[in-house]
């Protein structure tokens, strides 16, 4: 076994990678949004090393990805014209469509459920991966290839690191494919379109696909999630969490938080802006783009590196609430889950 990293023999990787998804073992690779965790997504056997990589939940879903011009009717019954009008728009890319699963889909990639996530991604290593394995008619299970509920990798590096690679793979993963660093750097857009004579398309996670674009190409805006919802990726309250606290603090805010942290002599790593002046009594800190793709491409990367820095907590500039930034902000509230009983702890115990 391998972990595959160098970019030499580019068709021997790949062909060694999907050999290993057939024998039912799994495969880190890149996709356009993040790294995912691959296994066989009709081998139970091969999706339950997943979950168990992952230390997963196993009613939490995982997303299957097809080759482009994969016939999804393989995978799901029932599809509405509306899932062929979002295919022509946005496959290969970042949009998961949550459809009926075909009865002889196993349920271990739906959580038990009747549904199934499929997604046709755009990066040139993930199709190459998808094609190749069992000659472009297979299709590979895949979350994020980090523990459940921590930041999602966006780099090979940050997948060989959550799961203490070094030179050779220990434990369920094989092979680790690197394909650069992931340029949409947040999870698909998912619309659920399974319920679509009572609701309507439903937005059940925002992203790099914004919810206007969808409205575009379908002519009705997609309604938020009710309780009925199948579950998906993502929807937890507590999600894309590094190992340090997250709490978001609003502009305005940001100085008087900071220096009453300070103050209390907690090591405080920054994500946002700050007079240079404060920068040397941080842990850390991070300045990301203005601009929402530039902003979501660095996101996951900067929360890792400041995860590095042994702060008490990480703080994180509250962004603009308009649509350009739905998807950012959806993964920044779940990061920083609990923000205000996180800031009372810390002030209230200092030192």
């Amino acid at each position: 076994m391998d972990v595959i990293l160098s970019k030499q023999t580019e068709q021997g990787r790949i062909a060694f990678a999907a050999h290993e998804l057939e024998l039912g073992h799994l495969v880190a690779f890149p996709t356009e949004t993040v790294y995912g965790l691959g296994a066989d997504a009709e081998n139970p056997a091969a999706v339950a090393r997943i979950y168990q990589a992952k230390e997963r939940p196993s009613d939490h879903p995982v997303i299957v990805h097809l080759a482009p011009g994969a016939d999804i009717g393989y995978w799901a019954t029932d599809i509405p014209e509306q899932a062929y009008i979002l295919i022509k728009a946005f496959w290969p890319g970042p949009l998961t469509l949550i459809l009926k699963r075909a009865r002889h889909i196993p349920d271990a990639v739906s959580g038990g459920q009747d549904s199934i996530g499929l997604r046709c991604p755009s990066h040139p290593v993930a199709q190459a991966l998808l094609r190749c394995f069992k000659g472009g008619k297979g299709g590979v299970a895949a979350p994020s290839a980090n523990k459940f509920g921590h930041v999602s990798p966006t780099t090979a590096q940050h997948v060989l690191t959550e799961f203490e690679l070094e030179t050779a793979p220990s434990g369920l993963i094989t092979a680790v494919l690197d394909g650069g660093q992931s340029a949409v750097g947040i999870e698909s857009t998912i619309i659920d379109l399974t319920r679509l004579e009572t609701l309507g398309p439903v937005l059940l996670r925002p992203g790099h696909i914004t919810v206007s674009q969808i409205k575009a190409v379908l002519g009705v805006t997609p309604v938020s999630p009710d309780a009925a919802a199948p579950r998906v990726s993502g929807s937890l309250n507590a999600h894309y969490a590094p190992n340090t606290p997250v709490v978001l603090i609003a502009a305005g805010q940001l100085d008087d938080y900071l220096q009453r942290l300070l103050g209390a002599g907690k090591r405080v790593a920054l994500m946002g802006s700050l007079d240079s002046t404060m920068r040397p009594q941080l842990a850390a800190w991070q300045q990301l783009p203005d601009d929402p793709v530039a902003y979501a491409h660095d996101l996951y990367a900067a929360l890792r590196s400041l995860d590095q820095a042994s702060a008490d907590v990480i703080l994180v500039q509250a962004l603009p609430d308009d649509a350009a930034w739905q998807g950012i902000n959806d993964r920044l509230r779940r990061a920083a889950f609990d923000s205000l009983v996180i800031m009372q702890k810390l002030l209230a115990h200092p030192g």
